[in-house]
């Protein structure tokens, strides 16, 4: 009796969990479903390709695509309309450069003090404030340290799990023995592990981005300049690999299907980096006439991050790191104003991490001020943007067939970029996320 008994419960428990299970992939499978077809109206939405303004502005969603845009569209009887009132339809925005495993505090103690469980419930806290501000998609440029865990924040978010942007993905970044993101001023003792994953040679970098393939990496996440200095004016940094090396990474991103970008903060790196073949210059703060002109010629973008060198500038713990931060800035935006003149591509990155999520609209705001048309700015995030995460021709515009990442500012960027910092709706994959 005691035996039958026991076996009773057992099947009861079994019972109950195959029950619970089938009832969680049945909502699951029912949130997946398609709703009714949506109308977005509001004051005016904006052709970013053209610049045009269209007022007022209708889009008509189907499951998660658009499937018209104009003044006004077609309202099929089962539509949901959503009346937004006086802003401006926009796409989604793209951050080209963020850190979700990174958030404010010592960069160095974080890998240190915690743990990738952790971490990695921080990144997915980040990527929901990034969503939220209007970021529907992003390229997270490198763990700092936590390896390929940013491989199941991707997948979670794609399977509806969690919330947050379209992610494109590089696990740690690469760097050389004693470079830019080792763990140096350490007790050697203390074996402190690097933030990147070693590559010493070209045959290294090749294994290294083959193993953090198998994990589930988009791309790969290279240093290629550092530590950086100003000396005199003008900035000082070490390479850390050759343009052959770098070419030998190209080549084999080529052969997987991948990309590479690079942090690359000025020469000789950046002109290795361009003559490699890069997807982009991240940091990008001094070109020289050169590499300029490759970038042009092979269609390079900079990523210039201005919010990380304004935000560091400003909250440094002492007034000599503030003063150096501020003469970096300073130089950086110098040097900008040649590039813009150059007619060299952009593309929009925050370096978001160092600095709370959610804020980094910023970027676009500081890209305006220092010399660039909101117009530029808008294409280089959206156009540049949706190019730069192989992307191009599914999101970045708002246009039949598209995706609909779509959001929402007050007022007209054109005429005040500051409004993509006060998003007020936001829409990704047909889905609201925010109203």
């Amino acid at each position: 009796m005691p035996t039958f008994s026991f076996g009773l419960r057992v099947l009861r428990r079994v019972f109950t969990l195959v029950l619970g299970t089938v009832l969680a992939h049945a909502m699951f499978a029912a949130a997946q479903q398609p709703g009714p077809p949506i109308v977005l109206h509001a004051a005016r939405l904006l052709d970013v390709a053209s610049g045009e303004v269209i007022a007022p502005g209708e889009i008509l969603v189907e499951g998660d695509h658009i499937r018209a845009v104009g003044k006004s569209v077609d309202h099929p009887s089962t539509a949901k309309i959503i009346d937004l009132g006086d802003v401006t339809l926009l796409p989604g925005l793209i951050d080209a450069h963020v850190h979700l495993f990174l958030h404010p505090g010592a960069e160095d103690l974080q890998t240190v003090q915690e743990s990738v469980p952790w971490r990695t419930l921080v990144a997915a806290e980040a990527a929901k404030a990034d969503l939220l501000a209007g970021f529907t998609a992003e390229r997270d440029m490198g763990t700092e340290g936590a390896g390929s865990a940013d491989t199941a924040v991707r997948d979670a978010i794609n399977q509806g799990l969690i919330p947050g942007p379209r992610l494109r993905i590089s696990g740690n970044a690469i760097d050389i023995l004693g470079g830019h993101e080792d763990a140096l001023g350490f007790n050697p003792a203390q074996h402190v592990f690097s933030n990147a994953d070693y590559a010493n040679s070209a045959d290294q970098l090749v294994e290294v981005m083959r193993a953090q393939h198998k994990q589930g990496s988009d791309f790969a996440k290279i240093y290629e300049t550092g530590p950086d200095k100003m000396i005199d004016g003008d900035l000082h940094t070490a390479y850390q690999y050759t343009a052959a090396q770098l070419t030998a990474a190209v080549e084999e991103a080529r052969r997987l299907g991948t990309r590479v970008g690079v942090h690359a903060m000025g020469e000789p790196g950046t002109l290795y980096a361009a003559q490699a073949g890069v997807a982009s210059i991240d940091h990008a703060t001094q070109l020289s006439d050169e590499t300029m002109r490759l970038m042009r010629e092979k269609h390079i973008p900079a990523v210039p991050t201005f919010a990380i060198f304004d935000y560091f500038a400003r909250h440094r713990g002492s007034q000599d790191q503030a003063a150096r931060e501020a003469e970096m800035l300073d130089y950086k935006i110098k040097e900008f104003k040649k590039q813009i003149a150059a007619g060299i591509p952009f593309a929009v990155g925050s370096d978001v991490g160092p600095f709370p999520h959610g804020t980094q609209a910023v970027e676009l705001e500081l890209m305006v001020r220092y010399g660039m048309k909101p117009l530029a700015v808008l294409q280089a995030d959206m156009i540049e943007g949706a190019r730069l995460l192989g992307w191009e021709g599914q999101i970045g515009q708002l246009k039949p067939g598209y995706l609909a990442d779509i959001v929402a500012v007050p007022g007209n960027p054109l005429d005040d970029i500051t409004v993509v910092e006060h998003v007020s709706f936001v829409m990704k994959g047909g889905k609201v996320v925010r109203q």
